[in-house]
């Protein structure tokens, strides 16, 4: 008998022999922590387990019955997993042996199984092993698929980016403008050329020009809101595009400041000062005709370029022309 355990402890940690009461005399490994641990010896298999097929198994006299026929049971106590099972009657008692079938993964998760708690041979190894490898693999992909996205991402910022300053290009203001017309409110648009920018272009050089245009962007998000866009669309042509309606008042304001501070000079290498001024266009939209953003953009054109001809250094409103 004792040699029939060892080799029944190795083959098959799930199983359990019974006396002729029913009563649990020896169980694998696996078993015990089904059945509550090594307390579970001596009490009555019918006791901790629930026949579901076939129905009727309610005594040992009806178990033995069953002797080589498949049943399916479950724990009376904790109904997580279900299990397969086959009895085969050993003198006056039986050996009873039990797997979980199709519910692997539920009985390795709710009992805290692994690989050792299960024969060598037993499929249910290889199933542990595929699943472990999908889980891994999966896991691999996901990874992938966030490195994806994020490169996904950071091409799309970088489509809609200005390399040199860092603001918006000119494709993000499309998107965006598109999208404040689309949606029905209405907005404001600044545009901001710089004045007196190509004198020093030719007399320091374009690293000097880059310096200018990078110090004019850091003073553009300086004085707008996180929510406002804020673009270099051309040389030294940049846009702001204020989301909600904004007061002729405060607009003014913004442009005030913003001329003011582009006037100061601009430190540059050995002791030079860079100066240049800059010419604001601002058209609140859209108006009743205006259908695409070419037509507010021509209206912000010349509200530019009539700042320009007053004399630089100045802006002026659309409607008021």
């Amino acid at each position: 008998m004792q040699d029939m355990r060892a080799v029944l402890d190795l083959f098959c940690p799930m199983h359990v022999m019974l006396g002729p009461r029913g009563e649990i005399l020896h169980m694998g490994a696996t078993f015990a922590k089904l059945a509550g641990g090594p307390t579970a010896e001596g009490r009555g298999f019918l006791e901790l387990f629930e026949v579901l097929r076939p129905r009727g198994a309610e005594t040992m006299e009806a178990l033995l019955r069953l002797g080589g026929q498949k049943m399916s049971l479950r724990l009376r106590d904790d109904a997580r997993a279900s299990f397969k099972g086959i009895l085969a009657p050993v003198g006056a008692g039986a050996a009873i042996n039990l797997s979980f079938g199709i519910s692997i993964m539920d009985g390795v998760r709710d009992f805290g199984l692994s690989g050792s708690d299960f024969a060598a041979t037993d499929l249910a190894i290889e199933m542990l092993y595929l699943i472990e490898a999908k889980s891994v693999a999966m896991g691999a992909s996901r990874k992938l698929n966030q490195r994806l996205q994020g490169a996904k991402i950071a091409a799309e910022e970088q489509a809609f980016t200005d390399t040199l300053t860092g603001l918006k290009n000119r494709r993000a203001v499309d998107h965006v403008l598109a999208r404040q017309i689309e949606r029905g409110g209405a907005f404001a648009v600044m545009q901001i050329d710089l004045d007196f920018f190509k004198a020093v272009n030719d007399t320091y050089g374009h690293p000097a020009g880059d310096h200018v245009l990078q110090q004019v962007a850091r003073i553009l998000v300086d004085e707008t809101r996180r929510g406002d866009c804020v673009a270099r669309v051309g040389g030294d042509e940049f846009v702001l595009i204020f989301d909600g309606v904004r007061g002729r008042e405060e607009l003014a304001s913004i442009a005030r400041r913003l001329i003011s501070r582009i006037e100061e000079p601009i430190a540059w290498r050995d002791g030079a000062k860079l100066g240049i001024s800059a010419s604001v266009g601002i058209a609140i939209g859209p108006n009743a005709k205006e259908k695409v953003d070419t037509a507010l953009f021509d209206r912000v054109d010349k509200a530019l370029y009539a700042a320009k001809h007053a004399g630089r250094a100045q802006f002026r409103f659309a409607d008021a022309l």
